[in-house]
């Protein structure tokens, strides 16, 4: 027996609660689909980062395919019930706004893996009549209340320019674009994330509306 294979087994997990297991396996599919691209994971990777055998991981999964898209939907759901717990809040639009755009920043921060996985790659899934994938619902609803808010603040009249479609896809591009950069260059001085958070939301929302 060779000393891999030894270190390999003595690292292998004892059986433990499925939904545990299940956890397990989605976070270091989550690592290894960011760091190795789709068509770079295997099954037997994300096993042996487990600690389980293939055949073990096949007991939770069916396939690779079905492990992203519990990770992609995971992530979409939360974000969606995060906006729509802002969108209901008895605040002005302005402020609901803020408060999401704020939330989808640092929950990208927090979450880099997730986050990249979602927003910045490319998935498999296949695509039905309308052009969506499987995570197309979930990730439609949840830009649906955030641009359902910015739509209340156009029909205030409180936009300097554009509508409420063109300011509410400007401001989830912008905030979007800052979150990805700074996760894809981490080695560029960046400044701290709160003070990245509140320019970046300050500086668009001060441009694209009035008191």
């Amino acid at each position: 027996m060779s000393v891999s294979t030894t270190r390999r087994r003595s690292a292998r997990k004892a059986k433990g609660d499925g939904h545990l297991r299940r956890a397990e396996i989605l976070q270091a599919a989550e690592r290894i689909f960011v760091a190795d691209g789709y068509e770079g994971a295997t099954i037997r990777r994300i096993a042996e980062e487990v600690g389980v055998s293939s055949t073990a991981l096949y007991m939770h999964f069916p396939d690779k395919a079905c492990i992203l898209l519990e990770i992609c939907q995971g992530v979409m759901q939360e974000l969606l019930d995060r906006n729509s717990q802002i969108a209901e809040r008895p605040l002005d639009a302005v402020n609901r706004t803020r408060m999401m755009l704020d939330a989808y920043m640092r929950w990208g921060f927090e979450h880099p893996n997730a986050y990249q996985l979602v927003f910045s790659a490319t998935h498999p899934f296949p695509q039905g009549a309308d052009g969506t994938d499987a995570t197309g619902e979930l990730a439609a609803a949840c830009y649906n209340k955030f641009s359902g808010v910015v739509r209340e603040i156009a029909a205030e009249g409180r936009l300097r320019l554009g509508d409420g479609d063109s300011a509410a896809q400007a401001l989830w591009a912008a905030c979007h674009g800052v979150v990805a950069l700074r996760l894809s260059r981490p080695n560029f001085p960046w400044q701290p994330e709160d003070e990245l958070i509140q320019v970046t939301i300050e500086g668009l929302l001060t441009g694209i509306t009035v008191d």
